[in-house]
């Protein structure tokens, strides 16, 4: 008979495991460091003479077990098993979270940012669009499906719509999803949890008759409020504020008729958590080149705070070069904005806006002032305080911060009286991903960024490098 335990509780005491036939030994601390609702935890607790038997996989315990002792995963974990199967494992043992926290990218810096891997929806159709939640994971909308992938990026289910195709799609909340088609009227509400469509929302106005079968264009997230943007046939259109818990309309932040550029439906629609202001931006391309506006809305009062169309009034000291596309730093609350003909980037402050607020980035990196803009698409996103610009099927980054982790801003007189900034800009990847067509559209979430191309299948994640080599993405 073994000896009596003189002090069970010491956290040095060795327990012994044995776990689908084969045979483990740690101790009492190391079981309990999984948190006191783990299984493992509990088993820790049993004065057991006799080697705990768990009916479990020995090899992926052995990964958990080294896991719980060094806060890290094995370097040869990733390459014998998916993230999934170790995820299940986890769950079982209770110790999700500490897998979670030891698989995460590291902080995501666009300068050494790499390709990962590319995510693939089952039926290998082109993606209309996606949606990336602030864990890493990702919804990608092909057809009128919504594939979705945990923050591990596993494959989780496939929830199919009444909708032949989704153009947008917003996160209103972790497992709810608002989606909009440029096909069908209304906005349309989805539990992705269980795959059961909850609701939906139409513009509809009984007093005019040219507001009929209104199409969503753009949807932004509050806590409390949804706002979406709506076109009708006739190219009247509003940007409408939808209680989240009613699923009402509760305001109407604008109505206009969109026969001029400056009147558009607004593509882009941005909710600011700083100040509560809805920020708001329309683009269009003709003969004759780009024009468009950016308006800011404070739904309180139901009223513009600020706007600014161009081409303007020529009080701009870039008149002429219009804005191809518009972005916004949440964190710092910075208007960005990149010039449709130079492919220049400008800054505004949103606190201090005026007739021409724009500050342009004077490029600090030598080997990118040369760089050639052929004019084609261009987008621009805003992610972690730092401005990513996708250019002719290329990807850039703009990011310099100072101490206190914002913007650095140097302004001062330079040669042709406009302020400047001084940041660093840098290729994430300039010919390779050339290649491989125009940059459709550009999301961060967790520590990844997100990329589709246009009629590319499958979704980009991009990490930065020095993780990359010890995350395994499954598609």
């Amino acid at each position: 008979m073994a000896a009596p335990i003189s002090n069970p509780t010491a956290p040095g005491r060795r327990i012994k495991l044995n776990v689908g036939g084969k045979f483990f030994e740690t101790t009492l601390s190391t079981l309990q460091s999984a948190g006191p609702d783990s299984l493992l935890a509990a088993l820790s607790n049993r004065a057991a003479y006799n080697p705990i038997f768990i009916d479990r996989d020995p090899e992926i315990f052995s990964v958990l077990l080294s896991l719980l002792r060094s806060n890290r995963l094995p370097s040869a974990a990733l390459r014998r098993f998916s993230i999934q199967e170790l995820a299940e494992e986890a769950l079982y043992y209770g110790v999700e979270s500490r897998l979670r926290s030891a698989s995460l990218p590291s902080p995501l810096h666009g300068i050494d940012a790499a390709i990962v891997d590319t995510i693939r929806p089952a039926s290998d159709a082109v993606p209309s669009t996606f949606s990336a939640g602030e864990d890493g994971s990702l919804w990608i909308a092909h057809g009128g499906q919504i594939s979705i992938y945990d923050s591990y990026l596993s494959y989780s289910t496939a929830v199919r719509t009444h909708l032949d195709d989704i153009t947008s799609i917003c996160r209103v909340w972790p497992e709810i999803a608002a989606v909009g088609s440029e096909s069908s009227s209304g906005l349309h509400i989805y539990d992705l949890s269980s795959g059961h469509y909850t609701g939906s929302v139409h513009w509809t106005d009984q007093d005019d008759p040219r507001i009929f079968k209104a199409r969503v264009c753009a949807i932004a997230n509050s806590p409390d409020s949804v706002f979406v943007s709506f076109d009708c046939p006739h190219r009247e259109n509003s940007v409408l504020v939808i209680d989240k818990s009613t699923l009402q309309v509760s305001s109407e932040l604008t109505r206009q008729s969109g026969s001029a550029a400056k009147n558009t439906v607004p593509g882009k629609l941005t909710w600011l958590p700083e100040t509560g202001l809805v920020i708001g931006s329309a683009v269009t391309c003709g003969a004759f080149g780009y024009s468009g506006y950016i308006r800011i809305w404070d739904p309180r009062r139901k009223e513009v705070v600020w706007e600014t169309n161009e081409p303007g009034s020529g009080r701009s000291s870039r008149f002429g070069d219009s804005f191809a596309d518009v972005g916004v730093d949440i964190d710092d609350s910075i208007l960005f904005k990149i010039c449709s003909k130079s492919g220049d980037l400008a800054m505004a402050d949103i606190r201090k806006l005026g007739d021409d607020p724009w500050v342009y980035m004077e490029d600090t990196n030598p080997s990118m002032r040369e760089a050639s803009y052929g004019g084609n698409e261009v987008h621009l996103h805003c992610y972690k305080r730092q401005v990513f610009v996708g250019k002719d099927g290329g990807l850039e980054v703009w990011s310099r911060l100072n101490e206190r982790g914002g913007w650095s801003e140097q302004r001062g007189d330079s040669e042709n009286g406009r302020d400047e900034v001084s940041l660093k800009r840098n290729y994430v990847d300039k010919v390779e991903m050339g290649e491989r067509g125009l940059i459709k559209r550009i999301e961060g979430g967790g520590e990844r960024l997100f990329v589709s191309r246009e009629n590319v299948e499958g979704i980009e994640v991009w990490e930065s490098s020095n993780h990359s080599a010890i995350i395994s993405v499954s598609s």
